[in-house]
């Protein structure tokens, strides 16, 4: 054994480190998202919705001169209040869904006193907008049935005789159930 190392055992040595760190910067710069392995695998990610939904239709029935109890029952508590801006509310919503882009909305309470002043409130969506954004986006999923046509119930088999209608009574005994409160 000697104590010197081959110069091809150092220049192997050299190349593997080179080709490391070469691999290393490569995925640094990689095209897969984060959310993917292997570019074709993604991890399930839950529907996440944090706010107060405020669209154009609730929006327009708050008017300038309304008391802060009419404007939380019409919007509800806002997300944010300051201390240092006690004449200010922030209602702030986010939604996050697998496979759409974030969304974020904003509507700012400006109060003068007890009574409102002004709502900013750019860009809301309408009611109906809102509803059909939080269907899953299904290719050829059209619009839901909600009622039948004609046609289509008398389609339907009719029912089958002997069913009983009534609603059915509870199973289990009857068990009187101690009080709550000491007497």
């Amino acid at each position: 054994m000697s104590c010197t190392q081959s110069p091809r055992r150092l220049d192997a040595a050299r190349l593997s480190a080179l080709i490391a760190l070469a691999l290393a910067a490569a995925g640094c710069t990689s095209s897969i998202k984060t959310d993917q392995w292997l570019g074709a695998i993604t991890p399930y990610r839950i529907d996440v919705m944090q706010g107060n939904v405020i669209t154009q239709e609730l929006a327009a029935r708050v008017k300038p001169g309304m008391s802060r109890e009419q404007v939380r029952d019409l919007l509800g508590s806002p997300l944010l209040t300051s201390a240092f801006h006690a004449d200010r509310w922030d209602y702030v919503f986010t939604m996050r869904r697998q496979g759409v882009e974030p969304q974020r909305r904003s509507v700012v309470a400006h109060f003068n006193g007890d009574s409102l002043d002004r709502l900013e409130a750019p860009e809301l969506p309408a009611e109906r907008d809102f509803v059909g954004s939080l269907r899953p986006s299904q290719p050829g999923a059209g619009e839901p049935l909600l009622a039948l046509s004609e046609e289509q119930r008398k389609a339907l088999p009719p029912p089958v005789k002997g069913e009983s209608t009534a609603i059915a009574q509870p199973l289990g005994p009857n068990r009187p159930y101690p009080p709550l409160e000491p007497q």
